[in-house]
């Protein structure tokens, strides 16, 4: 069977046959045909088909039922039946018509269970695992899974009366007059729904098909959106207002710094509503921040736990603040204590790590404001890359780990990239602040000179912030703030793990003759034969136990994020993609075509 789907770049490890087509060029809303199993509500369908995971409370099932005028009450739809559930009809890299979703995982989930029984084989569980860094058998229960669904936008060279299209997953038993009953459409339409899926057998009872659709396409994905970002920016206001106005024992922030944060909530979501909101109660429990709860904890608490701030629980030390360890409630902790001073970056982190929760972002547990400014992180036992690479008395990071390493740290730059509202902007990335736990995965830290953006505006003034030899030209000489300066900072840790070197490299100690790291690999890369120039930066610790191709492969992708240019960098996602293939070791990839579209396109199209 020749089942059609959209080309992505991770084609060669999936396990079916894949029909190719033209990149798309546009968005649009598409309907998922959902084949409504045992146990299931609207309210649970809706959770499945919300990109933002808000609560249950707040979904709409307005525009579901708009499209499915059988359903007479929202409480009780028919098992065995199916619904036309709208979504946007995205283009990923520029060459995947698909949106991603993101899941809960509930109790003994597998990726099998959340394919077929959830999802109704919307997805597969080839589709799955590529875009998910947990194993098979271990998908932790309070973890999230990214759920991407294929779709189409048309094809005009076919027809072009139709704007709306049904991804339709067959089941055993129909064909393709069923379907066309189902899709309300005349069987006079058979050979136009062909002529849409070349090649596909409608009696195979599985796979994917795309059917034109009728009924409502406009307004109410816009809708379900803008809802979502409103619930999330009033939790947000929530949060912050009721910190900022909850007293702490022994010190208090003075009236006028009171009303200076107050000020910066209201300006940073843009409504003076924070006046009126109440305050949030605090969690009772570790349990970590979510959108509407916090914990705060008193001084003599974070005193107790780390021995009144003694030097022997000093763990690190940055630009904001000291990093001490802390046994806290039973539980292994770090506490990030800074002066009242940095009341700005504290506010910064502390408004990401509430909004933002990610398997490669470092969970913030709580705060505390008692003297000095502090905020509580579980605790990563393996310390930074940076410390790892260069660090004495470590075993030298094999090959395979540095791709994972470069993976993880990517996985959670696209998330604060792409999938948070609003977008955020890291603006210190490097190998200081990537740290690794004892499994030797990732976890993003240090979000103090975060700033939020809005889609579509990604060049704005600011402060310059940030770690000399990370910094893109467009920052560094005009404060020009987009994403594209984390992708810049991320190629220069791309380099750190080929190298071992820092962002900087001096030569004999002597600062006048330091070189920047982008240099030296521009300068590898650019001679005759950029292999051998390659291996003359290799970190030597590694000695021949790795793959030549692969190393090279990971330049090619640091030299695209570092170019001047910052239209030409691919996106975090992208990169994300790129190194999902490069570390598959049954892979061959090309990266002539880093530079189209500002992403990294047809990887494996062996152009």
């Amino acid at each position: 069977m020749l089942l059609k789907l959209f080309p992505i770049p991770l084609f060669v490890i999936l396990t079916f046959s894949i029909s190719v087509e033209s990149r798309c060029t546009r968005s649009c809303t598409a309907l998922a045909s959902y084949y409504v199993p045992p146990n299931s509500s609207l309210t649970f369908v809706s959770e499945l088909f919300n990109s933002t995971l808000v609560p249950s409370s707040t979904l709409n099932f307005d525009s579901i039922l708009s499209y499915n005028k059988q359903v007479a009450n929202k409480d009780s739809v028919e098992i065995g039946t199916r619904l036309n559930v709208p979504f946007p009809c995205d283009c990923i890299n520029g060459s995947l018509p698909a949106h991603e979703f993101s899941y809960r995982v509930r109790s003994h989930d597998t990726y099998d269970k959340i394919a077929t029984e959830y999802y109704s084989n919307l997805t597969t569980v080839n589709w799955l695992q590529p875009f998910n860094t947990y194993p098979p058998t271990n998908i932790p229960d309070t973890g999230t899974v990214r759920v991407v669904v294929n779709c189409s936008c048309g094809d005009a060279t076919i027809s072009k009366d139709y704007g709306l299209f049904v991804t339709y997953p067959l089941r055993p038993g129909e064909n393709l007059s069923y379907v066309l009953t189902q899709a309300n459409l005349s069987s006079d339409l058979s050979g136009l729904v062909q002529r849409y899926n070349p090649g596909v057998n409608f009696s195979s009872g599985a796979g994917l098909v795309f059917i034109p659709g009728r009924g409502n396409s406009g307004g109410v994905i816009v809708g379900i959106s803008i809802a979502a970002i409103v619930v999330l920016l009033l939790l947000g206001i929530g949060v912050y207002i009721g910190f900022f106005r909850k007293k702490v024992k022994g010190e208090t922030l003075s009236s006028t710094d009171s009303q200076d944060l107050l000020a910066q909530v209201g300006n940073a979501f843009g409504s003076k509503a924070a006046e009126s909101t109440p305050a949030v109660a605090a969690s009772p429990g570790l349990t970590g921040i979510s959108i509407d709860k916090s914990v705060e904890f008193s001084y003599e608490e974070l005193a107790l736990a780390t021995d009144n701030f003694s030097m022997a629980k000093k763990i690190g030390e940055g630009g904001f603040g000291a990093v001490y360890y802390a046994n806290l409630r039973g539980e292994e902790a770090a506490i990030k204590k800074m002066d009242m001073q940095a009341t700005k970056e504290f506010l910064a982190e502390l408004k990401v790590l509430t909004h933002v929760h990610h398997l490669n972002l470092v969970r913030l547990i709580g705060y505390c404001v008692e003297g000095s400014l502090f905020l509580v992180y579980e605790y990563i036992e393996n310390g930074n890359l940076s410390q790892h690479l260069r660090g004495s008395g470590r075993e030298p990071l094999p090959w395979s780990t540095r791709v994972q390493i470069a993976l993880d740290s990517a996985r959670g730059l696209e998330y604060i990239h792409e999938h948070t509202v609003p977008v955020y902007i890291h603006r210190d990335i490097k190998s200081a602040n990537i740290l690794i736990d004892k499994k030797f995965r990732v976890k993003v830290a240090d979000f103090g000179l975060t700033k939020l953006t809005e889609v579509g505006n990604s060049s704005l003034p600011t402060r310059l912030v940030g770690t000399f030899g990370y910094m893109p030209p467009e920052y560094a000489q005009y404060g020009d703030v987009s994403p594209k300066i984390d992708v810049f900072a991320f190629g220069v840790v791309l380099y750190e793990l080929i190298s071992a070197k820092e962002a900087i490299v001096k030569a004999n100690s002597s600062l006048a003759e330091s070189k920047g790291l982008v240099a030296l690999f521009e300068d590898g890369l650019d001679e005759p034969d950029p292999k051998a120039g390659l291996c003359k930066l290799i970190d030597p610790t590694l000695g021949d136990n790795y793959p030549l191709d692969s190393v090279f492969k990971m330049a090619q992708l640091a030299k695209a994020c570092t170019q001047e240019n910052p239209q030409l960098r691919p996106s975090m996602r992208s990169i994300v993609v790129a190194l999902m293939t490069l570390s598959s070791t049954t892979e061959d990839w090309d990266v002539g075509t880093f530079y189209e579209n500002q992403a990294v396109v047809n990887l494996m199209s062996g152009r």
